[in-house]
């Protein structure tokens, strides 16, 4: 029989060793307890005080396979995913050709098998339409069958009402919730960065807020109406926490996330035409990052998503209007995080619930309790390891986040899948 045993890590605040068997956590035990650790074991590491927190989940990425392999491909995403501690994550439909067939699904989960067969997992999300054109839906049985384990027009919302509203039903009768993207297309139509004081001054065409609360309250209203979840992406701005927190106020079946550039940064940051800055939805105001803290500190937003979206670095080397939207978040989603603990506007058990129990729960994935004889989905983080984002450290293929360069303050040491280590500092 084969163990393992980790040395120096903490738990719940208390100290103590890590006993891993078969795949599996099989004992926790504190350093003030006596435990004669079996002779057969494989190895011995040393946690170096490193915490113990579930392995994360990350229902909002953008892998590019296939078709944009020179911005991340499955394998380099998945390395990126395993080195900032989530170990399954979704993958966006908006790749060349659209996830919108069976046989381009099947073709994902291949190559992630293929490149990460221990870890970490791909979970293909299934376009919504047919090409993400919003005129036709596209076969989401013969996709759910294939793989796919939600539905999502991203980035190309389905304004068709009528169109969204059978998406839900159909969706629903497979067990699939639908990820809406949620932007007023006609309303946003242009713009580049959030409407107000700050477009004004750079003189760059704006997207109002009211572009996402809006669609927002649509769907909420779509969502009451037919008793059908549905789930709102990248939340950024306080018009649609308000939405929503009155939505769960009446029970209605909604859920939402919100990312970790929209909790740290404010359009302050696009000063100086930063088109590392330029996300859609858009970074919004000072006011709108305080409300979107609070509403991830009382629950009303219930994910921490990163919305990874690599690109090159030559297409972010050209003036601001001309630039691509997204920003890299896989490396460094959860030191930005940690950073919120540090600050104390969440607590870490906060983050184990935004980031690995309420997106597994919701969408149906592996939820990883650190519980004797569940299997070992676990990261060892150390809360103090400063570290820089740039070419060396970063293992995602795109380099575009606003803190490229800059100094981050917590990493992964190691993380382990079925008592696999998927990646180790140690």
């Amino acid at each position: 029989m084969s163990y393992t045993h980790i040395q120096n890590v903490v738990l719940d605040s208390t100290s103590g060793s890590l006993i891993l068997h078969q795949g599996c956590l099989q004992a926790f035990i504190p350093d003030s307890d006596s435990y004669d650790t079996p002779s057969a074991r494989e190895q011995t590491l040393d946690g170096r005080c490193c915490h113990v927190l579930p392995s994360l989940t990350d229902i909002h990425v953008h892998l590019r396979e296939p078709g944009f392999e020179y911005k991340e491909d499955i394998a380099s995403g998945l390395a990126a995913a395993a080195a900032g501690g989530f170990g399954r994550v979704l993958a966006m439909a908006n790749t060349r050709p659209v996830n919108d067939q069976g046989s381009i699904t099947r073709y994902m989960l291949q190559k992630a098998h293929e490149h990460h067969p221990d870890g970490p997992f791909l979970y293909p999300v299934g376009a919504l339409t047919r090409g993400l054109k919003g005129k036709e839906l596209a076969p989401l049985a013969e996709l759910a069958e294939a793989g796919c384990r939600a539905f999502s027009n991203d980035g190309l919302p389905v304004q068709d009402n009528e169109l969204f509203r059978r998406a839900l039903e159909y969706a629903s009768d497979l067990d699939i919730i639908v990820i809406d993207h949620c932007e007023d297309s006609f309303l946003s139509a242009g713009g580049v960065m959030n409407e107000g004081r700050m477009s004004d001054y750079l003189g760059l065409k704006g997207i109002p807020h009211v572009a996402e609360s809006l669609q927002v309250s649509r769907d909420i209203l779509l969502a009451a109406y037919l008793d059908i979840p549905v789930h709102l992406a990248h939340i950024s701005c306080a018009s649609s926490v308000e939405l929503i927190y009155q939505a769960k106020q009446k029970s209605i079946p909604v859920s939402a996330e919100t990312c970790p550039h929209y909790l740290h940064w404010s359009e302050e940051l696009v000063k100086g035409y930063n088109t590392l800055a330029r996300v859609n939805p858009p970074l919004r105001t000072p006011d709108d990052v305080l409300a979107l803290r609070q509403a991830v500190r009382e629950n009303v937003v219930d994910i921490i998503a990163t919305d990874h979206a690599p690109h090159a670095d030559f297409e972010k080397e050209v003036p601001f209007a001309q630039a691509p939207n997204g920003i890299s978040g896989l490396d460094t989603a959860l030191a930005l995080c940690l950073d919120l603990v540090r600050r104390n506007v969440l607590q870490l058990q906060d983050l184990v619930r935004l980031m690995a129990t309420s997106p597994a729960r919701l969408f149906g994935l592996p939820v990883c309790t650190l519980e004797p004889g569940r299997p070992a989905d676990f990261i060892l983080v150390d809360l103090e390891h400063r570290w820089t984002p740039g070419p060396d450290t970063m293992l995602s293929k795109g380099k575009n986040t606003p803190c490229l360069g800059q100094t981050l303050q917590g990493r992964v040491m190691a993380h382990f899948l079925g008592g696999v280590p998927v990646i180790n500092r140690l």
